[in-house]
């Protein structure tokens, strides 16, 4: 099947193709509000077209890596669509990376044109970040660029920032837009394959850094229509997702949304009260929250009470099955909708079926779509019958094409047989639902954030006075987990909470800093290694660290 258009065939399964599809079938129908803006698919596919002049006319070829550093806004979702469009691939860079994650992303990406974002500079100033971790963009102008820590960047514009600069801003999407034809955009998008990468985003293992996941138009076009259909979506549908562009748990749903014709509501930073007047104003039908983190914001704000949920049908949230059973209380009218997922697989490959019994909704992650396969396997990978608990093992259309230039952690975690190893603990229970039980790798997972321990703690020692650090992740009320760092210190050194903090602030995003330090002069050691399991063991929640206090102090 092709789609056919005026001036040329898209490919159906790539992201051009199921846009243009979608502003053909649906093309008077709300797609998109984030902020105070909204537009039809008629008008975003239009209004993608525009940016996408302006890409080309930057020198953006098929195949490159348009980096997106910016914070969820309106221009983020064009931008994203835009680089698709146009035959690039969208590296979705994390809004809250700080210096030292950026000094390794975007080489180890290939980026070849940087977008930065000032929408929310109060935040986040990503200028002195980057003039920092790339000396030649201090004087940088516009002309040609060549950068030796990331000899791919080519260029660099930045928009939503209205300050003063010396780099390209938003006129310069306007001026290059000029040379290009909507034609040629059209061509370009015409060209995709569904094979190809389209987005890139880093998730973290178990090595010390982040590893750009590489996901292709087609597992992107058919885990969206698995999504669509599971959530039986319409284009009478209103999705409210407040998550983060850069992550799987926003792209697919929004991607959904696009299969059926339905409206994805979006926000540019989560906070409660605008959240409730939000969703006072477009009562959604669906609740793509994710977790535990929004939900809770939710139901404890003094204004829920008022909250008229007549026309939502689906609670998306994981967590805990006594922490659902209370959400499936507060939200009476609407199917609890578990999951299970992580950026390999393209998202979210497992949902709740609707028609689950509440027992069940509350206690497996659910079903995987059809064309994607669990098994569980244990230690030699053999494996296990449906109950025992074993490593998560997956198979089907949604495996990713790979980590970027890392065949050796590709081969690691993908068998030459095509199943995934997901390094997470879990069982098959009732009817093939999937149960999942933790991780087997040493990660934490902040806020809904995967990040690998071995990560804070190599740069934690960046600091002198630490000889050794070993991180393990801890129960928070608001974040689900959260970092504890244990810390021993080099011979003649001396160092308290308050100057690892400051270490930190800046240069780590902040969801990562510890929030509870603990200095040590000895280890609970086996044969060779820490036993990490002991240091839990030992743990008390006390001291507590602020970490939004130090930024109030301008720490």
């Amino acid at each position: 099947m092709i789609i056919k258009t005026v001036d040329a065939v898209f490919d159906p399964f790539s992201v051009g193709g199921v846009l243009r599809s979608a502003a053909d079938r649906f093309a008077d129908r709300r797609a998109l509000r984030f902020g105070d803006r909204s537009a039809t698919y008629s008008q975003l596919f239009d209004e993608v077209v525009e940016r996408a002049r302006g890409l080309i006319g930057l020198g953006v070829r098929p195949g490159d890596h348009v980096g997106i550093l910016m914070p969820n806004c309106w221009d983020y979702v064009i931008l994203y669509y835009a680089a698709n469009l146009v035959g690039a691939t969208a590296v979705l860079l994390n809004a809250r990376y700080r210096a030292d994650d950026l000094a390794y992303v975007i080489p180890q990406s290939d980026v070849s044109l940087l977008i930065v974002g000032g929408h929310a500079r109060r935040f986040t100033d990503y200028r002195p970040m980057l003039r920092a971790i790339f000396p030649e963009l201090d004087r940088w102008n516009g002309g040609p660029l060549s950068v030796a820590a990331a000899p791919a960047l080519r260029g660099l514009v930045e928009i939503g920032d209205d300050r003063p600069g010396s780099w390209p801003a938003d006129a310069a999407f306007h001026a290059a837009a000029g040379s290009v034809a909507a034609d040629e955009v059209i061509e370009r998008a015409a060209a995709v394959r569904a094979d190809s990468v389209g987005m890139m985003i880093f998730s973290s293992g178990t090595t010390s850094r982040p590893k750009a996941c590489m996901l292709t138009h087609r597992s992107l076009a058919l885990t969206a229509d698995a999504l669509a259909t599971r959530f039986r979506l319409t284009p009478d549908d209103r999705v409210w997702n407040p998550l983060a562009l850069f992550h799987m748990s926003t792209m697919l749903p929004m991607a959904a949304c696009r299969a059926a014709g339905a409206c994805f509501i979006g926000m540019d930073r989560f906070n409660p009260d605008d959240a409730m007047d939000l969703l006072k104003v477009e009562r959604p039908t669906v609740h793509y929250a994710g977790f535990p983190t929004i939900i809770s914001a939710l139901v404890t704000h003094p204004g829920f009470a008022a909250y008229d949920q007549a026309a939502l049908r689906i609670n998306h949230v994981v967590g805990p099955p006594d922490l659902l059973r209370r959400y499936g209380e507060l939200f009476p009218g609407a199917v609890a909708v578990n999951s299970y997922g992580l950026t390999e697989a393209t998202g979210v490959p497992c949902y709740s079926d609707l028609d689950d019994p509440e027992d069940l909704l509350y206690e497996t992650s659910g079903s995987l779509f059809p064309g994607m396969t669990a098994r569980i396997v244990d230690e030699e990978g053999r494996p296990v019958p449906d109950g025992v608990a074993g490593e998560i093992c997956l198979k089907g259309f949604g495996i990713f094409a790979g980590y970027y230039r890392d065949p050796d952690a590709t081969a690691r975690a993908v068998s030459a047989d095509g199943w995934l190893h997901t390094g997470d603990l879990g069982r098959i229970g009732p009817g093939g639902r999937l149960i999942y039980d933790g991780r087997l790798k040493d990660m934490l997972k902040i806020g809904g954030e995967n990040v690998a321990a071995v990560e804070l703690e190599s740069f934690l020692v960046t600091h002198p006075a630490v000889r050794m650090a070993q991180v393990i992740g801890v129960p928070d009320d608001r974040l689900m987990e959260v970092a504890a760092a244990y810390i021993e210190l080099n011979p003649g050194h001396s160092l308290d909470q308050d100057a690892l903090i400051r270490h930190c602030l800046g240069s780590i995003a902040s969801y990562k800093i510890p929030r509870y330090v603990r200095f040590v002069d000895s280890w609970p050691m086996s044969a060779t290694k820490v036993q990490k399991f002991e240091l839990r063991r030992a743990f008390v929640p006390d001291g507590k660290i602020d970490v939004t206090a130090y930024t109030r102090a301008g720490a």
